[in-house]
């Protein structure tokens, strides 16, 4: 490394994966917290550091928490998908849990899974990102902090995004103002008191410092390569400013504090550094003459694997299609889009919609989470870890996933179906995701936020509504059918459709009508299917599915 000035920034992921979009539980604050970090690290030969263990948590969770079991094991297992796991490792785990008969045998395979003590309990923490505040709602932002506003590095401007998840100068803020906090919350059971001076001389295990780098990556200013925040701590020339001593092999806590406020900087590869120096998408399919109006950038050109993003916004009556290496793992923001149609057949790392209206999104296979905030009339179709919903409005989700859908607040007229499309790289995509077809709880959701007077917030789409999706694009690869087929009872809706209509292709055969009878009787088809295209909305996808003219189609990216 060259000794030319360090840079830190805030991980864009733990927020827009691991904050879950709805008010973390009361006693996710730092004071219960400060107790549990000193419960689990005095308990290390109970399955409870350095790596913490379901049973351990569900134990601190629904015992002294008062937790749900199903909301404790909801946090654990978020975190849990934020780990490095290879995809190999995602399907072994998806088998194990398809092999389960009861629920004494799901919970069995559970005790074996742990995390890592100290980053679950940054996770935890960073919960109250999403934190509802009097104050906000009231005046509608946070009232300044005047012990940190002038100390803290570029945060004056302020982002016109306002998904707290999504925003990256939020995360810098959020960190710097509670840095002492996280900090507290890795001390070793012996140096944790309530005494803030007395903590201001304590010392950082490496492995606290380790557990930070859940949060924290940074470089040095010559340097392209990102490094994880403790080799950067740890290296040679930094000693003295970072304030690890090799004698004792710690940190002192204030300069390690002072250190990391000195270096904390803008995120380069987050979606505001995106919005400014991003480059613009090619699409496989465009409409032309109806590009004006939006914003799309992506930063593949400039960030490693790890740290892509998409960013989507005000698409307007456009059908947009993709798959390419530069959508594969990229964390995908699609914002304020109305009546367009919009497939991303690559897999991804994450996805978030917001604002869009009278639209329809086909999306390759979801790694971690897929999240929709304040939409009305969408359809989404997708394989996703995790499906999350608030404030939506007459949506329907035809979704595979191995967790139950979360239901949060604001939610009215939701509902869900079965996957019913493919395309033919989807299961070579599902694989490289980590995603298997089994267990498949698309029809079993959890209602997180339950509002009073709204108990029957979704339905599960009647078999007779139901109709197979096909994507309209030629693409190699060899998935032929939907993965893991259909449920019985939408199958049986298929096949009973096809009978009909091979009835009805029987009685017009045998009415023996005249060359003039059958030319009427066709255009009268016609004219009723084309009644039909106009009134479902599906004429518009068909005529944006036109090529555009030689010389004005944009290649695929």
């Amino acid at each position: 490394m060259d000794q030319s000035g360090v840079l830190l920034w805030v991980k864009a992921e733990p927020f827009i994966v691991g904050a879950l979009q709805t008010p973390p539980p009361p006693k996710f604050s730092l004071h219960y917290l400060r107790k549990i970090s000193t419960y689990v690290q005095t308990r290390a030969s109970e399955g409870a550091y350095p790596r913490l263990y379901w049973s351990t948590w569900r134990h601190i969770a629904c015992g002294k928490l008062q937790l749900a079991k199903d909301l404790a094991w909801l946090y654990f297992e978020i975190f849990d998908n934020l780990s490095v796991r290879t995809p190999e490792e995602r399907l072994e785990w998806s088998e194990i849990l398809s092999n389960c008969t009861s629920e004494d045998e799901v919970e069995k395979q559970r005790n074996q899974l742990s995390v890592d003590t100290l980053q679950f309990l940054l996770f935890l923490y960073i919960q109250q990102l999403n934190k509802i505040s009097l104050r906000t709602s009231l005046i509608g932002e946070e009232w300044p902090s005047p012990r940190n506003r002038s100390q803290s590095p570029d945060l004056t401007e302020r982002s016109s995004c306002h998904n707290k998840n999504w925003n990256d100068c939020r995360h810098q803020a959020f960190v710097y103002d509670h840095l002492s906090d996280l900090l507290e919350l890795l001390l070793d059971p012996e140096q944790l008191t309530t005494s803030f001076h007395s903590t201001r001389s304590s010392l950082l295990s490496q492995e606290a410092v380790v557990a930070l780098s859940f949060l924290i990556e940074g470089t040095v200013s010559r340097a392209r390569k990102v490094y994880p925040l403790h080799e950067l701590a740890l290296w040679q020339p930094l000693h003295a400013e970072s304030g690890f001593s090799k004698i004792s092999r710690t940190f002192s806590f204030s300069k390690l504090e002072a250190w990391l406020r000195a270096c904390l900087t803008g995120n380069p590869f987050g979606p505001s550094a995106c919005l400014k120096s991003g480059k613009k998408l090619a699409w496989a399919h465009q409409v032309e003459g109806t590009t004006k109006r939006a914003k799309i950038a992506c930063n593949a050109h400039v960030a490693p694997r790890l740290h892509r993003m998409v960013l989507m916004s005000q698409v307007y009556k456009q059908t947009l299609a993709k798959s390419s290496d530069t959508l594969v793992r990229a964390h995908v923001r699609i914002h304020r889009c109305n009546e367009s149609f919009i497939y991303l057949l690559s897999p991804l790392r994450s996805v978030t919609v917001e604002k869009c209206r009278n639209s329809t999104f086909v999306l390759g296979p979801v790694e971690t989470s897929l999240h929709i905030h304040d939409c009305d009339n969408v359809k989404v179709i997708a394989v996703c870890h995790r499906l999350s919903i608030s404030s939506t409005t007459s949506c329907t989700f035809h979704i595979l996933t191995p967790s139950h859908p979360l239901i949060l607040s604001g939610n009215q007229r939701v509902t869900f179906a079965p996957f019913h499309t493919h395309y033919p790289m989807l299961e070579d995509h599902m694989a490289r995701s980590g995603l298997a077809t089994v267990p498949n709880y698309w029809d079993n959701p959890v209602v997180v936020c339950r509002e009073s007077g709204n108990t029957r917030v979704f339905r599960l789409l009647p078999p007779c509504e139901f109709y197979i999706f096909i994507i309209p694009f030629e693409m190699e690869g060899d998935t032929a059918e939907i993965p893991g087929g259909l449920p019985s009872a939408y199958q049986e809706a298929l096949a009973q459709r096809e009978q009909n209509l091979q009835s009805w292709q029987k009685t017009v055969k045998e009415a023996h009508l005249t060359k003039d009878k059958r030319k009427q009787f066709q255009v009268l088809v016609e004219n009723k299917f084309y009644e039909w295209l106009i009134n479902t909305g599906h004429r518009q996808q068909l005529d944006s599915l036109v090529p555009p003219a030689a010389g004005s189609r944009q290649a695929a990216g």
